[in-house]
């Protein structure tokens, strides 16, 4: 595997010379600011570059190790793939050597060396002590620790050994997807002269190029890449495995902090919400329980929370929660974090993001997600719990923790339980069900309304909340299923079979209504007066009916008339027209024998037929 790059982060107690070791390493010293110096202790992240043998490159991440300042080491350690865990040879294995061990652990990190320093301190014999004390302790690790290599800082002694064994261990590292979205946690914000805002930090995953635009989470803001630099040196490019920094163009300094995100890519959103899987430290007093206030710390970022859905977690044991914050936070399925006590301060646990958009229901202990579930699996969970809302495509990514080129891999292995429809994934049994009961909706209509042709397209899509992508599926598998079909002019849907129904139905009242309309011609009553003079309050319906029957045809809101009637008028107004060219109302009335009541209506019915065309108080034949 041609691995080129990868991150490096130091770990370990307090003045073990974590910054001495990176300093003799690369030749940087990472203290950056004054009161780091005069107090002699890495308070905040640094950083520097490290070439080694053929031709791979390290970003090395230094990071503090007193106890008042690990959640700057979460910030640091965060996204390393390399742990050198920095033990003194003069001291051995501390209590923060301890918890950093831990955060290691929790965060996934795969790869390890420790590395013994202060080697010129002590003799051969109590050195081969610490060694052996420090190989027996990392041997119950879940981390694939390297033999112990004992160094000097001020000497070099055992430096190479140490670069040498760099360089075997990135052989055997996961490479890290270029073809990914791209995410960068952000550690440090300032700004420079020319550059503007200036976002740094460890590139977790994908590329981004000089030019393009970059989501700032959860700030919301859609901003461009000014330049880049790795360190230090400018790029056209930033790729995963690397210490990168980004000049933006559209943000402020002041706007951004610590713990946001620079992405690429849909999916992406704040969330206040976690389903986890969580593991207790043994060496936690107390187990979790649900309403524990705690910090979380994912990324580069720290928040405050509360687990709740939990049964209680018993130390060193493991179960599933939902985490409550007090902030949003940016997350990934399958992202790991760290938890911390609210007070006294310290690691007492993690574990892995299962979802990070969780629904309000079911609980979580419902939900079935466990750590290393196949995507398939839980996709198909989490299209089953959407119902009709169904599950967008472009949010899986994120959603479930995988590359984008893995989703029709990972829809096809969910199995036949899910539908694609668009750009949205959908329950069988969720279509089915609600086939079931819009049929149903669909009868009722039937019964309530036995003169129309059927519910139509508007009702239908009304009375379901779902994508309009999700509705188009219903109505096909609807009709496919035979619960319903489609009437002839495609507006509506009724029970196959309902249009001999109610031609039997409305019969008799249509015949009726009719016979009175031959009747009336050109006098036409208004429905109101219909439904008064016959007694029967179906006449607006049993009309309308008509009218899509076609024997009946509506001239205005108020008054109807039949086809033969409105022939004849139209005859009629046609021959009056070529006679006199143009004609009032009143030589209208003349020819034809009507009031103004029932005159203007037809008239105006024939205006908008293009029939007539009015010129001021005259009416002429339509070119």
């Amino acid at each position: 595997m041609d691995f080129r790059r990868f991150v490096v982060g130091t770990a370990g107690h307090i003045d073990h010379g974590k910054t001495a070791l990176v300093k003799a390493l690369t030749g940087v010293d990472t203290d950056r600011w004054e009161e780091e110096k005069r107090r002699g202790i890495t308070i905040d992240l640094g950083f520097a570059p490290l070439p080694l043998a053929n031709g791979i490159q390290a970003s090395v991440v230094d990071v503090p190790g007193h106890e008042g300042f690990v959640r700057n080491m979460l910030a640091g350690a965060t996204g390393i793939d390399v742990a050198l865990l920095v033990i003194a040879a003069d001291e051995g294995i501390m209590p923060q050597t301890e918890e950093h061990l831990a955060i290691v652990e929790l965060l996934g990190v795969r790869r390890g060396i420790p590395v013994l320093t202060k080697r010129d301190l002590v003799d051969a014999e109590w050195l081969g002590m610490v060694r052996t004390e420090v190989a027996e302790r990392l041997s119950r690790s879940r981390v694939r620790w390297h033999a112990p290599l004992a160094v000097s800082a001020l000497s070099g002694e055992g430096l190479d050994e140490l670069r040498t064994a760099l360089v075997a261990i990135a052989a055997d590292l996961a490479d890290r997807p270029v073809d990914d979205l791209f995410r960068l946690p952000i550690d440090r914000v300032f700004a420079l002269a020319g550059a503007g805002t200036v976002v740094t930090g460890s590139t977790w995953s994908g590329t981004v190029e000089a030019g393009a635009s970059v989501r700032l989470l959860p700030l919301g803001r859609e901003v461009r890449v000014r330049s880049i630099e790795v360190h230090g040196e400018e790029t056209d490019r930033a790729a995963p495995g690397r210490r990168t920094a980004l000049a933006l163009v559209g943000a402020d300094k002041e706007e951004l902090e610590r713990g946001h995100v620079a992405l690429t890519g849909a999916g992406w959103a704040p969330t206040t919400a976690l389903d986890v899987a969580l593991e207790l430290l043994p060496s936690v007093r107390r187990p979790l329980a649900a309403r524990t206030r705690i910090r979380v710390h994912l990324g580069t970022a720290e928040v405050l929370g509360r687990v709740a859905q939990v049964r209680s977690i018993a130390p060193g044991e493991s179960g599933v929660a939902r985490l409550l914050l007090e902030h949003s936070i940016v997350a990934r399925g399958r992202d790991r974090f760290v938890i911390r006590s609210f007070s006294p301060v310290t690691t007492i646990g993690g574990g892995v993001v299962l979802d990070p958009f969780p629904p309000q229901r079911p609980r979580v202990s419902e939900r079935g997600l466990t750590a290393g579930q196949p995507p398939g699996e839980l996709l198909a969970r989490l299209v089953e719990e959407a119902g009709l809302a169904g599950v967008r495509i472009a949010d899986l990514p994120v959603r479930l923790g995988i590359l984008p080129a893995e989703v029709p891999g990972t829809i096809a292995a969910a199995g036949k339980g899910v539908l694609a429809v668009d750009d949205i994934l959908v329950a069988r049994r969720a279509v089915s069900g609600e086939v079931e009961r819009l049929a149903k909706v669909v009868a009722a209509h039937h019964e309530e309304h036995p003169l129309d042709p059927g519910l139509s397209l508007q009702s239908l899509r009304a009375a379901v909340n779902a994508p309009a992508a999700v509705l188009d599926l219903l109505i096909e598998h609807g009709m496919k299923k035979q619960s319903f079909e489609r009437t002839e002019d495609g507006a509506a849907v009724r029970k196959p079979g309902w249009k001999a129904a109610l031609r039997e139905r409305a019969g008799d009242a249509g015949g009726r209504l009719a016979q009175r309309l031959a009747e009336a011609k050109w006098q036409l009553p208004t429905v109101a007066e219909l439904q008064k003079e016959l007694g029967d309050p179906t006449v607006p319906a049993l009309l309308a009916h008509l009218a899509r029957e076609g024997s009946v045809e509506r001239v205005d809101q108020e008054r109807y008339a039949l086809k033969q009637a409105l022939d004849d008028f139209r005859r009629a107004v046609e021959d009056t027209l070529r006679e006199l060219g143009a004609a009032t109302p009143a030589q209208f009335r003349d020819r034809l024998g009507l009031t103004r009541k029932y005159l203007i209506p037809l008239l105006e019915w024939a205006d908008r037929r293009g029939i007539t065309s009015r010129k001021g108080d005259t009416r002429v034949l339509r070119a």
